[in-house]
C-alpha cells in the first residue's frame, strides 16, 4: 500500500464526513412535517382550510403558514427561498416535537425529554469527537506519526458509531415515541379533516453519508498508522 495514496484518501473521506457531520449538526432540517386542515374560527365558527410546515433539527423547530396547493405535500415548500419571511422558531434542545407540555401528562412529557436530552448529549459527542480526530491527523500528518494516526483512526470511528447512535435514536423517536395519532386526534376536535405527513428532512439524510465517510477513513488512517509502525520496526532491525 502507498502511504501517499491511503493518507489522500483518509484525509479526503474523513473532512466529507466531518463537513457532512457539522452541515447536519448546523441545519434545521432532521424532520418536516406539513400540516393540512379546514380548522374553525373566529365567532361564526368559519372554516378556512390552512398549510403549516414545520421544520426542525438539533437548535430550532419552525414553523410558517403556506398556501393551499394541490401539492401540498411537496419537499421543496421547506427550500429557503420558498418558505415564508414571516417563520416563527423555538429552540429545540429539549422541546419533544409533537409533544406540548399542557396536553400530556407529566411521565410522558418527562420521558420525551431525558430521551432527547440523551441525543442531544449524543449528538454533540459526535461532533467534538470528529474534530478531535482531525486535530489528531493534522498533528499526524508532519511528524509520519503511526501513533498519532492510529489515533485518529480509532476516533473517527468513534464517531461514525456516535452518529450511527444518533439517527438511529432519531428514527424510534420520531417512529415509537412522538404520539402523532394523539396529536390528530386532538386537532381533529377544531379541525375535522385536519391531516399531517411527516418525512425526514436533508440534515437527516445527511448523516448517515457523514458516518460512513467517517468509518472509511477512520479504517484508512488505522491501515495507514499499522503501515508506518511496520517500516520503522523493519528500519530498526
Amino acid at each position: 500500500m502507498k502511504l501517499s495514496v491511503g493518507i489522500f484518501f483518509g484525509g479526503f473521506f474523513g473532512a466529507l464526513g466531518v463537513l457532512l457531520f457539522l452541515v447536519a449538526f448546523g441545519t434545521d432540517y432532521w424532520l418536516l412535517a406539513t400540516e393540512v386542515g379546514r380548522c374553525s374560527e373566529g365567532p361564526n365558527n368559519t372554516t378556512e382550510e390552512k398549510v403549516t410546515f414545520h421544520h426542525e433539527g438539533f437548535f430550532w423547530r419552525c414553523w410558517f403558514v403556506g398556501d393551499v396547493e394541490e401539492d401540498t405535500n411537496n419537499i421543496w415548500k421547506f427550500w429557503y427561498t420558498n418558505q415564508s419571511p414571516s417563520k416563527n422558531c423555538t429552540h429545540a434542545y429539549l422541546s419533544p416535537f409533537p409533544f406540548i407540555r399542557d396536553e400530556h401528562n407529566s411521565t410522558s412529557y418527562d420521558s420525551a425529554i431525558i430521551y432527547r436530552g440523551v441525543w442531544t448529549v449524543l449528538m454533540l459527542l459526535g461532533v467534538i469527537t470528529v474534530l478531535v480526530a482531525s486535530f489528531f491527523i493534522i498533528c499526524a500528518a508532519p511528524f509520519a506519526s503511526h501513533i498519532l494516526y492510529k489515533a485518529g483512526g480509532g476516533i473517527f470511528i468513534a464517531a461514525g458509531i456516535l452518529f450511527s447512535l444518533v439517527v438511529v435514536m432519531y428514527v424510534i423517536w420520531v417512529q415509537a415515541m412522538a404520539d402523532l395519532e394523539h396529536y390528530m386526534n386532538m386537532k381533529k376536535i377544531d379541525c375535522p379533516d385536519f391531516v399531517v405527513y411527516v418525512r425526514y428532512g436533508w440534515s437527516f439524510i445527511l448523516a448517515p453519508i457523514g458516518i460512513f465517510f467517517a468509518l472509511f477513513a477512520g479504517m484508512l488512517f488505522l491501515l495507514v498508522g499499522r503501515t508506518i509502525q511496520l517500516h520503522s520496526d523493519l528500519s530498526h532491525i
